[in-house]
């Protein structure tokens, strides 16, 4: 074996297989690698590798939230070992490690991004509807970053055009034992509820309860500014909000993933008043790194604007390809 540990990174599979590159990351129980003998970069799930040899040093978190610079060395059954930069030694379980990315790679090897289309046509009224979201983002050693965008339009014959927008950009800054701080400007547009444009600041502090490679649960709470331009003739609003919430990610369902988040904002300087959002999304993968897209979004509001619908929903669809 000890030829094999002279590569650069190696792997040991449960079949005794093994494949030797440069291991790039791990996340959400799917480890990514490169080697010379082929033009694209291997997908292995982690439960599936036995062994693990590194040169190359990562960014490790394990699922108590603990993070490390360092290589990886299986050390025996079910147990390996991360050597830090810093010279230190730490034997983990195998299962244990949640997330691997190497800190030698370029600003663009950082960089992840989505993109999903859908389309729908009804021959009565000329019924068109559809949907686009993109997303882009940025993970770095001690924080992460992305932007994204989504929009959903449906025109039909002697009605007015439906429109419900949304976009923004997220900041989390890693904190010891899977806490995190985030901050967050969202916009939104909603022809239902006859919101012209409501743009939200917050700030918060979160913490993730499980983290696993199957399984991302956490929740958190903040303060939440919001701006509400409307299409009527009501007046503007601003107020002062709290908000809690909670997020639940789950993957390695076979080729299904499933992403839901529910967030309140109890208002502080609106008496009485409450939104709530809700948010369902479910990928199949498909080869190539594409994907069929199911969703499904709710914007409550326990006081909207005189004239305007409380609740406003979409139902969504779609082909996507992410990278």
């Amino acid at each position: 074996m000890q030829g094999l540990r002279a590569q650069t990174d190696s792997l040991i599979f449960t079949n005794s297989n093994f494949m030797v590159g440069d291991v790039k990351s791990m996340n959400r129980g799917v480890l990514v690698m490169e080697t010379d003998y082929s033009d694209s970069d291997f997908k292995i799930k982690w439960d599936d590798i036995e062994e693990i040899y590194t040169q190359t040093s990562f960014l490790i978190t394990l699922s108590n939230g603990l993070r490390f610079n360092g290589r990886l060395s299986s050390i025996g059954e079910g147990e390996t070992a991360i050597l830090t930069d810093g010279g230190m030694r730490r034997e983990v379980k195998h299962e244990d490690v949640v997330f691997l990315k190497s800190v030698d790679e370029t600003f663009s090897s950082r960089l992840y991004a989505s993109v999903n289309v859908g389309f729908s046509f009804t021959r009565a009224r000329n019924l068109r509807q559809s949907n686009l979201s993109v997303n882009l983002g940025y993970l770095a050693r001690r924080w992460s970053t992305d932007l994204y965008y989504s929009v959903v339009t449906s025109n039909q014959d002697a009605t007015d055009p439906i429109r419900r927008g949304e976009g923004g950009m997220n900041f989390r800054y890693f904190l010891p034992r899977d806490w995190y701080a985030k901050a967050t400007l969202n916009f939104f547009s909603s022809t239902e509820q006859k919101i012209n444009l409501r743009t939200t600041t917050s700030l918060g502090i979160g913490k993730y309860i499980i983290h696993t490679n199957k399984v991302y649960w956490g929740g958190g709470a903040g303060l939440n500014y919001n701006d509400e331009d409307f299409s009527s003739d009501a007046l503007d609003r601003r107020s002062l909000e709290g908000y809690f919430g909670t997020e639940l990610n789950m993957y390695d369902v076979g080729d299904f993933s499933l992403l839901s988040r529910a967030v309140a904002y109890p208002s502080f300087t609106e008496a009485g008043r409450w939104r709530f959002e809700l948010a369902f999304d479910t990928k199949y993968e498909l080869p190539l790194d594409f994907f069929v897209h199911l969703g499904f979004n709710l914007n409550y509001d326990n006081r909207p604007t005189e004239g305007a619908g409380g609740t406003d929903y979409a139902f969504l669809s779609g082909i996507g390809w992410e990278w």
